[in-house]
């Protein structure tokens, strides 16, 4: 046998010997599933679905998903300051080839910068992983001294890096600034970097259930509580249906309508049902619609823990012809999701701006179709969580210029308790993550949400 085979056969005996190594798969999985999204744009909530889920991910145990996913959520929520400490421990920048070497050191970095990992099993995991991979088994003397160095310094370097980096791609913070200006900006990415608290909608007694769940009552209503201390399943209240678990901002839409008993309202992108709940609760009788027959099916699950009833309808709303019009239609239409990024720190790195565009287009065909389904004199709710004005705000205003039949019907100052902050001179809804400044960072904010009410002409 020559050398090189002898080296070669080593080399495998190595890398299967590291298989065993405890914590390895984690990491592996952990990069695989870096990739899965820096590099082919994969949204996270798929790659870890605990049943359709990345295999990588699936082949792992409870507390390994878990450690998997706080991972992936800090190293994508601080992207820019963890490149930006590993590019000054680098003589050159990495060939654009290197991605597997690049999201092995950003793994790391995560957990050595931010993560309750001791560094050192942090930095001999990394080595171990750079070694099992043929593409990054000659990188891995440069992991080791990159990761060291990262780690003695991180004291002095990282609030530094943290308050001269904006963690977002270019596109991304570049329409934040053309949007909101550059401080309501900054604000923005800033709260990006908090982990977002855990809203819920009650069906009443909101003080009862904020001391029941250990939160606070929000100005808007909702109850706020800033880290879970169990499962959702596991919480009082969740048997009995006495809330579901709802954004603040997710929760304004539905309001816009006022009194809807006795209605007939449509809820048109009705899944996963927390805005088909409030209309319920608020006695209107509600169709729900969604293209999905699993969505749909979740929501009939959630519908039923609740106690409530709709009638359900599976269909492609470009395609819904109904028997009889609707006195209003809800369009919570699908969009990029800029406005949860602190939920989803996946997002700014999974879309682009000509998604933005795509979706700001099948908003508007959408749109044009709900108006459709309303009868003469009655409201179409308009929303959407993104921040970005190409599906909000502009997409309202060119709608109105272009739709005869249709016109405004703004938001009074006033109308509704506690929405006067987040109001427009044009009467219509805007949130961002930077708004509802509360004690702390962790406890304040909500999800970015545009929302618009217009009125059917007639009567």
């Amino acid at each position: 046998m020559t050398p090189p085979r002898r080296e070669h056969s080593a080399n495998a005996r190595d890398r299967a010997s590291d298989e065993n190594v405890a914590g390895l798969a984690a990491r592996k999985a952990t990069a695989r599933l870096l990739a899965a999204v820096i590099d082919a744009r994969t949204p996270l909530d798929g790659l870890t679905d605990n049943e359709h889920g990345h295999p990588q991910y699936k082949a792992l145990d409870g507390r390994d998903r878990a450690l998997v996913r706080a991972i992936l959520v800090t190293a994508l929520r601080h992207r820019m300051t963890i490149a930006g400490l590993l590019a000054r421990r680098l003589e050159k920048p990495l060939p654009p080839n290197a991605t597997a070497l690049s999201h092995i050191l950003h793994v790391a970095a995560a957990q050595i910068l931010f993560l309750d990992v001791p560094d050192s099993a942090a930095v001999d995991l990394a080595v171990t992983h750079a070694k099992s991979d043929p593409r990054t088994v000659r990188f891995s003397g440069l992991v080791n001294g990159v990761l060291r160095s990262l780690a003695r310094a991180k004291d002095a370097e990282l609030a530094p890096a943290l308050a001269a980096t904006s963690e977002a791609p270019p596109w991304f913070s570049g329409r934040l600034t053309a949007a909101y200006g550059a401080d309501k900006a900054r604000a923005i990415l800033a709260a990006h970097r908090h982990e977002a608290p855990v809203d819920f909608t009650v069906k009443s007694d909101q003080a009862l259930w904020a001391g029941k769940l250990g939160g606070i009552v929000l100005p808007t209503g909702t109850v706020r509580v800033e880290k879970l201390s169990a499962n959702v399943t596991d919480l009082p209240g969740f048997a009995e249906g006495a809330w579901w678990v709802q954004d603040a901002a997710a929760s304004l839409p539905a309001r816009l309508f006022g009194d809807v008993r006795g209605q007939r309202v449509a809820d048109l992108c009705a899944a996963p049902g927390g805005k088909t709940a409030q209309l319920i609760l608020a006695g209107a009788n509600v169709t729900a619609i969604d293209p999905s027959k699993s969505r749909l099916a979740r929501l009939k699950q959630n519908l039923d823990r609740l106690g409530l009833t709709a009638e359900l309808v599976q269909t492609d709303l470009l395609d819904y012809k109904p028997s009889q019009l609707f006195d209003a239609v809800l369009l919570d239409a699908p969009c990029s999701s800029t406005g949860t990024v602190r939920r989803h720190p996946d997002v700014p790195w999974t879309k682009t701006m000509a998604d933005v565009e795509k979706l700001a287009a099948l908003q508007h065909r959408m749109l044009a179709q709900a108006v459709g389904l309303v009868r003469p004199g009655g409201r179409i709710v308009f929303s959407n969580c993104s921040l970005d004005p190409i599906e909000g705000e502009e997409l309202y205003r060119n709608f109105l210029a272009e739709t005869p039949g249709v016109a405004a019907d703004p938001i009074r100052p006033g109308e509704f308790a506690s929405i006067g902050p987040f109001l427009t001179p044009e009467g219509t809804l805007r949130t961002t993550p930077a708004d509802m400044a509360l004690d702390s960072p962790a406890i304040s904010g909500l999800d970015g949400f545009f929302a618009a009410r217009m009125k059917r002409a007639g009567s």
